[in-house]
């Protein structure tokens, strides 16, 4: 392993890496270089602005792709982004090729990663430390609807533009606890329909949420398949899970709703998100903007 300073900021890798050039972005104050992806984000800021800088093709210590998978992988995500354009989009501001690296220059959000794996070895350490995960737990159930809502809304432009949203979960959502605003981020390897399963097991995405079509090979990833992630996303914000039901979804692969006993709202919002994350694709919803019609309509009554 080498350990690359720059600003006084650590940047662990397979192999040293000359990273001197960011200097035009000012000096780093950030970094997660924890990713199975083979890119790492650099936090830079000069005295006007800060910046999210992705780099491909570094070999990260825990890469699952080659750095050569990784500089494609991303290259092909700049275009997921500007088709993809919304609100609570991570905005690209520019793209290019950087001797064997690719480098995406995104405007920096604020929020926190309401998964941000690469710190949980921390919070093992201290417990006097609270994740974005436990802090957005806290907030007033209508905080949280309000970001179900910006998942509904990108989810159903995903759609609308013929794509299909693929390893979105958790650790794709960024929410600032000061003005409460939700951004989102990572959509790299969201693909043009139609999509069909062909790693089988190995399908992208954690098994915390995954479909059961995302274990099959040969079987469609589609809008069924989002609404399913979307349904289990909501259940992670509202319903309780122990640690052996989290377990036993990496046991059994597939995500079990919680029993309705730790579920936090009304009835009808449990069947709705239910009916979402139903194994049975004949049983969920048809489209995006029927789930979130059933959803408003339950959730009404509760918030």
């Amino acid at each position: 392993m080498e350990v690359i300073k720059l600003d006084g900021v650590s940047i662990r890798l397979k192999e040293y890496q000359d990273f001197s050039w960011l200097k035009k972005y000012g000096k780093a104050f950030w970094c997660v270089d924890e990713t199975g992806s083979g890119c790492i984000g650099i936090g830079m800021e000069d005295k006007e602005k800060k910046y999210f800088c992705k780099i491909a093709g570094v070999n990260t210590m825990e890469a699952e792709v080659s750095p050569r998978e990784s500089v494609e992988i991303l290259k092909q995500a700049v275009s997921l982004y500007r088709d993809l354009e919304h609100p609570n989009l991570v905005r690209v501001i520019e793209a290019y090729d950087h001797g064997p690296f690719y480098v995406v220059v995104f405007s920096w959000l604020s929020g926190q990663c309401l998964f941000d794996h690469w710190n949980f070895e921390t919070y093992k350490a201290n417990s006097s430390l609270i994740s974005p995960k436990e802090k957005f737990r806290k907030l007033p159930a209508c905080r949280r609807a309000a970001v179900a809502n910006v998942l509904f809304s990108f989810l159903e432009l995903v759609h609308r533009r013929g794509y299909v949203a693929v390893d979105f979960y958790d650790g794709s959502i960024l929410y600032d606890f000061e003005t409460h605003q939700t951004m989102l981020c990572d959509i790299d390897l969201f693909r043009k329909a139609p999509v069909i399963n062909d790693m089988g097991m190995e399908w992208y995405g954690t098994k915390r949420l995954k479909a059961p079509e995302e274990y099959e090979k040969g079987s469609p990833i589609d809008e069924q398949t989002n609404i399913f992630t979307l349904g289990a996303l909501i259940f992670e914000f509202f319903g309780s899970f122990s640690a052996k039901e989290v377990k036993d979804r990496y046991r059994l692969n597939r995500f079990v709703p919680c029993s309705y006993a730790g579920w936090e709202l009304n009835e009808a919002a449990y069947r709705a998100a239910a009916k979402a994350a139903s194994t049975d694709r004949s049983k969920r919803y048809k489209t995006i903007v029927e789930f979130r019609e059933q959803w408003l309509a339950a959730v009404s009554a509760c918030l």
